[in-house]
């Protein structure tokens, strides 16, 4: 039997935390699927397409760990790639909170998939992509918190976006 998890965030940007919990699941199971949900309820900073293919590239070379989108419910999508588990990371205690809801929501909408989760690595216990967004637009050293290639395509997109905001009336803020 070939066990699929699924691990669905916005990855807005994808960082070491994240990394960390998918690289671990992936000792788990024969395939995880961080799948980047391409409509979250937040605004975005990156694109669907360039949150893939920074995922895509965090995940370069790790042959049980593949990259896709996905829209609608999170346990739809789980159900259609046959996903018998959906990978959370939890950090702190709210962590735990919501995901537990959200575990016995998803449960009585697809009883056949578990919800794993997987404490994240002390290194890693202060690090959320809106706070590296922040920081990062601020101008401040995220390059202990991301991949290189992220620290890069953050410190561009702020440039382009501080850029644009030379002109009159326009002011940058982004944001969960």
């Amino acid at each position: 039997m070939h066990r699929i998890a699924l691990y669905p965030a916005s990855l807005d940007p994808i960082h070491n935390g994240h990394i960390d919990v998918a690289l671990r699941a992936a000792r788990l199971f024969d395939e995880v699927v961080v799948a980047v949900y391409d409509m979250p309820k937040k605004k975005l900073l990156f694109s669907v397409e360039e949150r893939m293919a920074l995922a895509e590239e965090a995940f370069a070379g790790v042959t049980n760990v593949r990259v896709a989108k996905y829209s609608g419910l999170t346990v739809n999508y789980a159900q259609d790639i046959g996903a018998i588990a959906l990978i959370r990371g939890l950090r702190v205690f709210s962590d735990f909170e919501f995901e537990f809801r959200m575990g016995l929501a998803n449960r009585q909408l697809s009883p056949e998939i578990e919800t794993v989760a997987i404490m994240t690595d002390e290194r890693h216990l202060y690090i959320s992509s809106s706070t590296i967004r922040e920081i990062a637009e601020l101008g401040g050293d995220v390059s202990k918190m991301v991949p290189e290639f992220v620290d890069m395509a953050l410190k561009k997109r702020f440039a382009d976006l501080h850029a644009s905001a030379s002109s009159p009336g326009y002011t940058i803020s982004i944001r969960d």
